[in-house]
């Protein structure tokens, strides 16, 4: 059993340039609409994707602004044919930028201050885009011709992928993944990707059984619907002492639910009365399902991941949003706790890799 004990860490600071990035939108905004209304320029090429109609400076400027947030983002404008226009900023899948890109989106103008636009931390769902061509390099891929193969992972709550295009076959490695990836991300959103997709494969010949990609969310459903309270997987193991120790996570657990969570916390907890295995027994056992009902409480400024128990001592893993106070409850919380000297310790960890050792 794995004891967490590391320094405590300030909270994460919003970065100046998410701040800055705004106080140059509110000016820039009506160039950008103006070029995006006067459509492509002649000469211009795919560089203007993802900002479509976009002089190349306006690209540039508005790129640097991105990356200097975190040289990681990206970017890309929606709203053709008529929708409302729209501004994502996107990790591209990496959890460690997802809250970095959530606090860009919260902190984004809105009601008249927003002149119409939407903006979005992940890419959304686009069912249009799917029956449209992907042009990638010098390659034209008719989506409409995209089939996937479909497993589902009832298990690990995940949907396993393999995509085929007919194209496939004429084009390389990195061109058929950014198509599937594509895909994937038009029929169920950047964030829905990650939650409940598994691995993805490519493939020159078409799968048994594929189905069109319009038709992922209803399987994606099948095997979400489970989930949709809350479960916990437990098992067993022994500490480093030798002794028995359980083990209990929170599962399935996205980070895409909790995208301010950016903080591991780990309170440790000693319990005073156990049995000849060092495993709580009553009245302690008691006490920590009250703490743990306490811990439960806190919303979706912390939650409560992993809990480990042994050797006298429980370990409760949460995720909290360092800006929420929270932390200052967690304190509290430990120092009222009546069986030992309960200790907090907290360490910055935006892509969730601590819980990694407990995932099935």
């Amino acid at each position: 059993m794995g004891i967490f004990r590391r320094p405590r860490e300030a909270s994460t600071v919003v970065p100046p340039a998410i701040s800055e990035f705004w106080e140059w939108w509110a000016q820039a905004r009506p160039t950008i609409e103006a070029s995006l209304a006067a459509g492509p320029e002649p000469d211009a090429a795919e560089a203007a994707v993802p900002g479509e109609g976009l002089s190349a400076e306006t690209i540039e400027e508005l790129s640097r602004r991105v990356h200097k947030i975190h040289s990681g983002l990206q970017w890309e404008i929606g709203g053709a044919d008529d929708r409302s226009p729209s501004l994502t900023v996107t990790g591209g899948g990496d959890p460690e930028l997802r809250g970095l890109t959530e606090r860009w989106a919260r902190t984004a103008p809105s009601g008249a201050a927003a002149g119409g636009w939407s903006f979005h931390p992940a890419r959304q769902a686009d069912p249009e885009m799917l029956s449209q061509d992907l042009v990638l390099g010098d390659h034209e891929f008719d989506l409409e011709y995209v089939r996937l193969g479909m497993r589902a992972d009832a298990d690990r709550a995940r949907v396993h992928i393999t995509a085929y295009h007919p194209d496939f076959l004429f084009v390389a490695e990195e061109q058929q993944l950014q198509v599937a990836l594509n895909v994937l991300y038009w029929a169920l959103g950047e964030d829905d990707v990650a939650r409940w997709i598994g691995e993805v494969a490519i493939a020159t010949e078409a799968p048994i059984d594929a189905l069109v990609p319009a038709m992922l969310p209803a399987v994606v459903e099948q095997v979400a619907e489970p989930f949709a309270e809350p479960a916990w997987l437990s098992g067993e193991g022994r500490t480093p002492r030798g002794h028995p120790a359980r083990l209990g996570a929170r599962f399935p657990l996205h980070r895409q639910d909790y995208p301010l969570c950016d903080l591991h916390v780990a309170i440790t907890v000693p319990y005073a009365n156990s049995n000849p295995d060092r495993l709580p027994v009553e009245p302690s056992a008691g006490a920590l399902r009250s703490f743990e009902k306490k811990l439960a409480k806190l919303g979706d400024r912390a939650v409560l991941a992993v809990r480990e128990t042994g050797d006298g001592l429980r370990v409760f893993h949460l995720y909290a949003d360092p800006d929420s106070g929270v932390i200052s409850e967690l304190d509290q919380l430990a120092a009222g706790w009546p069986e030992g000297k309960a200790k907090v310790a907290s360490t910055a960890d935006p892509g969730w890799k601590a819980l990694a050792p407990y995932q099935p």
